[in-house]
């Protein structure tokens, strides 16, 4: 008897595709994912570290851009409609510590940055964080013909780093909630 060859453990992998790819485990969550597209527009997710947090965002990143080559064989393959591409912006505080509000704004403004040029967009100059944020979701809606998908990870990341400073976790958390409240207005894109 054949027995199949052993896959190997995605440990500390957090990209969807380089499991796919590389032929490593992967438990189906697309079941999941669909249901909360499905069910709802803003989630919250929190678990523990190294929970798999990053690679559902990954995943999901994957589904909605319309990879669909990783998903074959997964639940989503015959569930998702692949003709349907969206402009998905990806915001991560995973890197480095920031240790004050002016890293805080300038990593920011990075991300934001990254995001026009993966996008295919002209960054705007002259706009503060908001601005930019608010420009970047219309201008890629309009790019894309779809609602945008934003995910954020290590979203609280700068506050936590900063715990044992009160002041600097305040400034941190003020921060992020000047990028964070733009998605509100942005709702309709």
């Amino acid at each position: 008897m054949n027995a199949l060859p052993r896959k190997k453990l995605p440990i500390g992998i957090q990209t969807f595709s380089e499991i796919r790819q590389e032929g490593h485990y992967y438990v189906d969550k697309t079941p999941q994912i669909l249901q909360l597209i499905d069910q709802g527009k803003y989630y919250f997710l929190s678990r523990p570290r190294r929970f798999g947090k990053s690679l559902l965002i990954d995943t999901i990143a994957e589904l909605f851009e319309g990879n669909r080559p990783l998903f074959e064989g997964l639940h989503a393959q015959d569930r998702w409609d692949w003709t349907r591409r969206y402009a998905v912006l990806r915001i991560s505080f995973a890197e480095g510590t920031l240790h004050s509000l002016a890293e805080l704004d300038q990593r920011i403004v990075l991300l934001l940055q990254d995001n026009y040029e993966r996008l295919g967009l002209q960054v705007p100059q002259g706009q503060d964080i908001a601005g930019l944020l608010g420009q970047l979701i219309r201008r890629a809606q309009v790019a894309s013909g779809q609602r945008v998908v934003v995910l954020v990870d290590e979203y609280d990341k700068p506050i936590l780093d900063n715990i044992t400073e009160p002041d600097i976790a305040r400034q941190m958390r003020d921060g992020l909630r000047n990028l964070y409240s733009v998605l509100k207005g942005a709702d309709e894109h």
